[in-house]
């Protein structure tokens, strides 16, 4: 991978020293046949703890910490506890943000469902704002029935920034004002990496890539901040193991900035690394326990990135040309991770090192575009030129919220919630039907995008067989796939995450659709729709809600003419966790081919790539969407077209090389090991990476499938 290049120190050095010569301080000029260095495994260089009593002594000191001991019986000690099913991770100022704000929604449905709701303290809170109403209304926490439906599922929650307040902002964030919340959330931890560096990384993400670098390469043992060590180990190096019963991590940060979009994939990379180095991990039998706490017994994990996409059509305010270019960096970077990973069969081998050299940060990247969210301030009587950037970021919030919990919900086990739940609600769990980590992992990959709707049903205590319930099921499926717009009814925000093409002509496709009594050819004809690989579908149920078998083959019709290509469909039927009914569908892979994706990408290459005579005029536009449609695939135009590395000076507006020798020394300094010393240049983005994404492109522009075809031995 050319995000991940290593080359040896007096080959760095001599790169270095040629390109003092012949660079600008805006250009790089370097041979477009110069090669770009594999790495191989040992040169991630990322740490990991080998030692298993260290790992599992880490792994009690956090889950002590996680369930404070309250004086209670001794099988009820912390050391009997499971670690949450899921995992958030928020990185950066957004990502801290939007995880911050799905910890606290959860430690108040807690604090209702402790307190009967009838407290003053979840009074006063229950004016905070429409995140909290939608939670309400979602719990049905207003009403008056004996059984209420709630949401009880405690993820473990991270949050690290660059910044060396990080515990203060969130301290005295308006999220926390209650004062109780950071004493009683202990399952929330924060990541203070100020040590390392203090100051944010500029809105540059190679520089947030690098500082990660130092982070994750560094040994846990010599942090000045003890809890390092412990989160270090639950995040990495123990995850997969039993002791670390978390199988589901999702990272979540914004594309368009330095911190998260740079340090997002590489902690996501350092985590695929120990897992998947474990796979070839053979241990002599006089080490294995089974011991439930000592085993090291391997199961799946599914990690997601969460990624926050900037404004682009937005033409009534001026978004910095940096955001687009932060964002394309990271899309590029990640597909051509990705085609390495899954379809880069060239040199295929079961080898370790094959394997190791082709990890990809996530299995896949959840894509909400920021966007799209002025669309829902535009249906709630406002005016779009009155929309503010705050107004915009909480529509988002509460959107990735919203969906943070429907795939927790449609994956949690029984564990996950409290213990009297099941009992009190009386629900019957054999009802359900779950999606768990395997689930995920075999049916989402790539770029995914959301479609979200969810409608509310009149609260009955008749059984199906009694009454029958008036759910409009197609209004439902078309409200998901529509442009963002707030439902006053439910206080959600509901359509899809990720616009498949420009927003008037989707509107114009999107009325025709309806107006022809949701005839699928409307749009089923959009590469999002006919080139998605697989689905899937998680629909939540009220507990006295019976969702009729005519409704629920509806709506597989729905999906079925809408996605004609999809190999591989599942579902998820969740009951009891909600007071509406709720319909989210994630779409996998041809998100990557509708025009926010592409605009983005294309934008970082003519900015950070591209020669000068190409960088602002169409010829590498034109000329990068002709390579993806045409047949075959003529590598050799973008060695024409652009250089063969990335030139960070086109992003900041400062003297590159005066700041890389800066970071570079920092470097040598946290990590005193010459053997492990990482350059800068080696992480740049090259041209390989540019023809490895263009080839993942092409891939998903192609996808077909190939109808069963009845055969028989009888004439």
């Amino acid at each position: 991978m050319g995000s991940n290049k290593v080359v040896n120190k007096d080959d760095s050095q001599t790169a270095t020293e040629t390109q003092q010569t012949t660079e600008t301080a805006e250009r790089v000029v370097i041979t477009a046949n110069e090669m770009v260095p594999v790495p191989e495994p040992s040169e991630y260089n990322f740490f990991t703890e080998r030692e298993l009593e260290k790992i599992l002594a880490n792994l009690d000191t956090l889950r002590d910490d996680v369930y404070p001991s309250t004086g209670a019986e001794p099988e009820h000690s912390a050391a009997n506890h499971s670690f949450p099913s899921v995992c958030l991770i928020g990185l950066g100022r957004c990502g801290s943000n939007i995880a911050l704000e799905v910890a606290t929604l959860v430690y108040r449905a807690r604090s209702y469902y402790l307190n009967e709701f009838k407290t003053q303290e979840t009074q006063r809170i229950e004016k905070d704002g429409r995140p909290l109403r939608w939670i309400r209304r979602r719990l049905h926490l207003n009403a008056e029935n004996t059984l209420k439906p709630i949401f009880l599922i405690e993820p473990i929650v991270m949050l690290g920034d660059l910044d060396k307040d990080i515990a203060g902002r969130i301290r005295y964030s308006s999220r926390t004002e209650d004062g109780k919340f950071l004493e009683n959330y202990t399952k929330m931890k924060i990541m203070d990496l100020s040590e390392v560096h203090a100051g944010g990384a500029g809105n540059a993400p190679i520089l947030g890539q690098y500082l990660a670098k130092i982070i994750l390469n560094k040994d846990t043992e010599k942090f000045s901040n003890q809890d390092w060590k412990f989160i270090h180990s639950y995040l990495i190096d123990s995850c997969g193991i039993k002791a670390n019963q978390s199988r589901l991590y999702f990272y979540i940060f914004s594309a368009g900035g330095g911190t998260g979009s740079g340090m997002a994939s590489e902690f996501g990379l350092a985590q695929q690394y120990a897992y998947m180095r474990k796979t070839f991990e053979i241990r002599p039998n006089d080490t294995l326990d089974d011991d439930r706490h000592r085993s090291f017994v391997f199961e799946p994990i599914f990690t997601s990135g969460i990624c926050i996409l900037p404004n682009i059509s937005n033409q009534q305010a001026s978004v910095s040309e940096a955001l687009h270019i932060n964002a394309g960096r990271l899309l590029c970077k990640y597909l051509s991770e990705e085609w390495d990973f899954s379809y880069n069969y060239e040199d295929e081998a079961e080898s370790e090192a094959s394997v190791m050299q082709r990890i990809r940060p996530w299995n896949a990247m959840m894509l909400i575009s920021n966007d799209i969210m002025r669309y829902a301030e535009e249906t709630d009587d406002g005016k779009i030129e009155d929309i503010d950037v705050n107004s915009m970021e909480k529509y988002a919030n509460q959107y990735i919220s919203q969906q943070i919990f429907n795939i927790l919900t449609a994956q949690a086990v029984t564990t996950d919630y409290d213990e009297n739940y099941f009992r009190r609600a009386g629900i019957d769990i054999g009802e359900t039907i779950r999606l768990d980590a395997n689930d995920l992992f075999m049916s989402l990959a790539g770029p995914v995008a959301v479609a979200y709707a969810e409608s509310v049903v009149p609260h009955q205590e008749a059984t199906f067989g009694d009454k029958h319930h008036n759910i409009d099921v197609d209004d439902l499926f078309y409200r998901s796939i529509e442009l963002p717009h707030f439902n006053k009814d439910t206080q959600a925000i509901e359509g899809i995450s990720l616009l498949p093409i420009e927003s008037q002509r989707y509107r114009a496709a999107l009325e025709k659709y309806k107006s022809n009594s949701y005839d699928a050819s409307a749009l089923n004809d959009l590469h999002f729709f006919k080139n998605c690989s697989s689905i899937v579908s998680i629909v939540s149920l009220p507990k006295d809600f019976k969702l009729s078998y005519v409704d629920l083959n509806r709506l597989k019709s729905h999906l079925n003419a809408l996605f004609p290509n999809t190999t591989l469909k599942r579902y998820a039927l969740v009951i009891g966790t909600s007071a509406n009914l709720s319909l989210t569908t994630l779409v996998a892979k041809s998100p990557c081919l509708s025009d926010d994706f592409i605009t983005l990408i294309v934008s970082y290459i003519k900015r950070c790539f591209a020669k000068d005579k190409y960088r602002y005029e169409e010829t590498l536009d034109k000329t990068l969407i002709d390579m993806i449609k045409a047949e075959e695939f003529d590598e050799s135009k973008i060695d024409q077209l652009v250089n063969v590395y990335e030139s960070p000076a086109k992003i900041l507006d400062t003297n590159w090389f005066a700041i890389k020798p800066m970071y570079e020394k920092k470097y040598r300094e946290l990590i005193r090991d010459d053997s492990k010393f990482q350059s800068i240049n080696d992480i740049r983005l090259s041209s390989e990476n540019i023809k490895k994404t263009i080839r993942y492109l092409r891939e998903i522009y192609r996808h077909r499938i190939s109808r069963t075809k009845i055969l028989s031995l009888s004439e």
